[in-house]
């Protein structure tokens, strides 16, 4: 059995964060390890509190963790801060390349900023030189590149400018790209896009960029190459999303 690594926060909930990275690996058949970087007050209304991890405790975690066991892949969920996701590069310095999916979370799905001060292009940037794939939503993409994103045009100039910054591929997600009825994903990898649709489910759900980038990182720990498991990935999502339920009085939890 392989191993694949999460690094983010905690949601109590279990429909986000290292909690819903880990019921993905475990439905995909990958030992899941975690390095959690902050404490987090939430239920599925909303993000109410933020207590991350000293940079320190979350280097040890990773450390340990890479000394000892062979890691077939990272995701990054929520790193909060610039000197947690440095520690996390500082780290990974001088170590055989690991693939490495990153999701660049800024804001909760109810609207909670989930960053420091310095923002997500703070927060980010220490670690792009390791990136294999970058997983923004289409507003993550527009505070990373400053372009507005009202369509598929401007979505694929976004991610053409985020591969300029290391990663080898970028894969902007966001419904309103497609039709009514559509969820269209647009990729840019090696000079080429790539369009994924979904169908498009009504309502709110908690946690479905942590579901994509996850089954992403685990596809690819299983030795699929970026294109093969990014669809897979958008297909478990989406399926996913089909049978979410609803645990509280918020948003829907998707089910694996």
């Amino acid at each position: 059995m392989k191993n694949i690594l999460t690094i983010a926060g905690s949601d109590p909930t279990g429909g986000a964060g290292i909690q819903a990275d880990l019921k993905v690996f475990h439905s995909l058949g990958l030992h899941g390890l975690s390095v959690i970087t902050a404490i987090t007050v939430q239920n599925t209304t909303g993000v109410k509190d933020i207590m991350p991890l000293p940079p320190e405790a979350v280097r040890d975690q990773l450390s340990a963790l890479l000394e000892d066991m062979e890691v077939s892949a990272i995701k990054t969920g929520m790193l909060y801060s610039r000197r947690i996701s440095t520690s996390i590069a500082e780290t990974l310095k001088g170590l055989p390349p690991i693939p490495l999916v990153l999701d660049p979370v800024t804001v909760s799905s109810s609207g909670k900023v989930l960053t420091e001060d310095e923002g997500i292009e703070g927060v980010i940037t220490p670690l792009l030189p390791f990136v294999t794939v970058m997983t923004p939503n289409i507003y993550e993409a527009q505070l990373l590149t400053g372009i507005t994103i009202t369509g598929t045009d401007d979505a694929k100039r976004a991610a053409r400018e985020l591969t300029r910054r290391g990663p080898s591929a970028v894969i902007v997600t966001g419904g309103h790209l497609g039709q009514e009825k559509d969820i269209q994903d647009i990729c840019y990898m090696e000079g080429r896009f790539y369009e994924m649709e979904g169908r498009r489910y009504p309502g709110e759900y908690h946690g479905t960029g942590c579901f994509f980038s996850s089954a992403l990182a685990s596809y690819i720990a299983l030795g699929q190459p970026i294109m093969e498991a990014a669809m897979h990935a958008k297909k478990l999502t989406t399926d996913a999303i089909g049978k979410a339920f609803r645990p509280g009085r918020g948003m829907g939890i998707l089910r694996t």
